[in-house]
């Protein structure tokens, strides 16, 4: 009888652990741990995504007086920040919230499409990426392939990364949720390295509302873009560098000038110390907040002595910072201007200071919801998202290996062409040009104005489907009058053949060439 207790109890006690295991395992798969989500105030969450929109406003009027004033250079001149009230008039802010606009009349599922037609409407003067999109849909060709770099040679520029901003700012935590939206908005100017900069901004914007260090930021940012994209392996090298001379940003500046300000790829970069490339002005953006080290004065004088785009670079960095630290926590100087100016609505917007601010909460609180999250009257709990980064897709324009000038003896012009200083032009049909070149890509740079017209373009002997089209609607300044990318390395030969005909709403029948830029693919 003995034995048979001692039996029973061995039994039993396995039984109970058996239920407890599966019981416990239960309880496991149902409620989340505390691991799996962050919880903020709401009160917290709005004082950040104020810090957010304050930050930028700072950060472009600290640097906006020395935007390309350095140009492969330390900006080491004094610095005079413009007053407060010129953040209003900022394209890094007033084009962001033209997409802005989109998702509050459109809703958070608005196409990249329509995300193109209202960048087609806009009145704003616009350059490089942002231009060339509107020029592409204006001519017809809609988003995405408005930004794909077979219409649009700066789809590595700035322009996305400059005004992803409000994207990160309304995914707090969720990263993934950040990257879906860049996709969308991003593809209608940018693409390869030009898209990842706003994907990397966004990273950081996302890790800043529940992260302190600067460094673990831009990790966060590194994250959420392909490990192969020449922008991921230039912020690897400054995180690396930058650990290795925690004290000394201006030697690390100098270690990525010799290594990655080359071969940029716009037309105006070349064979030029300008450079509106989006890594290298990304990487600006991380020297502020790797070397400010969670310092307001610090981090934005960094970023912006950085020199090239200091006034959209700052601006970014500025904005990580305020989400990371809070409204509360920014300067106290600062706060009486912004009061002053809060209600003020920021150029070609219906928005204010107050109005982003407002309008911000209320989309975040939308994507918490959308992401799984919970949202109450005094906080949200948003689930933890790791990156996840898109597939490497890169514009693969290759290196640019020579400037062709229009007075080389490469070309040979006949016809209605008459020569200028700089420039061929031709107006009308009964003109031609042929350029004999040696490399796997080429841009044709011109004017673009409303009185353009048009050329047909032989390569090789075969007629491309793309004529090379000098029309380009008001307020929109870019010079890519035609480009080719992925061809044979090796000699090509170039004919154009002028038209006697314009887009629809051309004054005028003129072609202007300045220069063609070869590429080799590397």
């Amino acid at each position: 009888m003995k034995n048979d207790m001692l039996n029973f109890t061995r039994h039993d006690r396995r039984s109970v652990i058996t239920v407890f295991t599966v019981f416990a395992c239960l309880l496991a798969q149902t409620r989340p741990t505390q691991a799996a989500s962050h919880t903020l105030s709401r009160e917290v969450l709005r004082d950040k995504i104020r810090g957010a929109w304050a930050g930028q406003m700072i950060g472009v009027t600290y640097g906006a007086a020395t935007e390309f004033k350095s140009r492969g250079r330390i900006h080491d001149d004094p610095i005079k920040p413009a007053d407060l009230s010129n953040a209003i008039v900022q394209d890094d802010l007033y084009v962001e919230m033209t997409f802005v606009q989109v998702m509050d009349t459109i809703g958070l599922n608005a196409t990249t499409a329509e995300y193109g037609e209202a960048l087609k409407n806009s009145k704003y003067e616009l350059w490089h990426a942002n231009a060339g999109a509107r020029r592409n849909l204006n001519r017809g060709l809609a988003a995405p392939l408005s930004g794909d770099p077979r219409y649009n040679i700066h789809a590595d520029d700035i322009d996305f990364q400059i005004e992803a901003d409000f994207i990160g700012i309304m995914c707090p935590g969720l990263p993934q949720a950040s990257n879906q939206f860049c996709e969308r908005v991003g593809r209608v100017m940018n693409y390869g390295d030009g898209l990842y900069g706003g994907m990397f901004v966004c990273g950081m914007y996302a890790a800043a509302y529940f992260e302190t260090d600067p460094r673990k930021v831009v990790s966060a940012g590194l994250a959420c873009i392909p490990a192969g994209s020449p922008y991921a392996q230039l912020i690897s090298d400054l995180l690396a560098w930058s650990a290795q001379e925690p004290n000394d940003w201006r030697k690390v500046w100098q270690q990525i000038e010799t290594k990655w300000n080359k071969n940029d790829v716009c037309p105006e970069g070349v064979d030029n110390a300008f450079n509106i490339d989006a890594k290298l002005n990304g990487a600006y953006i991380a020297f502020g907040l790797l070397y400010g080290r969670g310092d307001w004065q610090q981090t934005m004088e960094i970023a912006t002595r950085c020199g090239q785009d200091s006034d959209c670079n700052p601006s970014s960095a500025c904005g990580v910072l305020g989400a990371m630290i809070g409204f509360t926590k920014i300067p106290g100087p600062y706060k009486p201007e912004l009061a002053k100016l809060a209600e003020t609505k920021f150029d070609f917007t219906e928005y204010s200071f107050n109005d982003i601010v407002k309008s911000t909460e209320a989309r975040t609180l939308q994507i918490i919801r959308q992401a799984g999250g919970q949202v109450s009257e005094r906080e949200v709990v948003i689930p933890r998202q790791s990156p996840m980064p898109p597939e490497l897709a890169l514009c693969n324009f290759g290196v640019p290996v020579k400037v062709v000038k229009c007075q080389d003896v490469a070309w040979a012009w006949q016809g209605n062409w008459h020569a200028t200083p700089n420039a061929r032009v031709a107006d009308g049909a009964g003109g031609e040009a042929t350029l004999q070149f040696d490399g796997s890509g080429l841009a044709l740079v011109g004017n673009l104005s409303q009185d353009g017209g048009r050329a047909d373009v032989y390569l090789d002997g075969v007629k491309s489907d793309l004529v090379a089209d000098a029309y380009i609607v008001p307020r929109t300044h870019d010079n890519d009058l035609w480009r080719i990318q992925g061809l044979k390395p090796g000699p090509h030969t170039l004919r154009l053949v002028m038209r006697d005909d314009a887009d629809p709403h051309s004054k005028g029948r003129k072609l202007t060439i300045h220069y063609a830029v070869v590429y080799r693919t590397e």
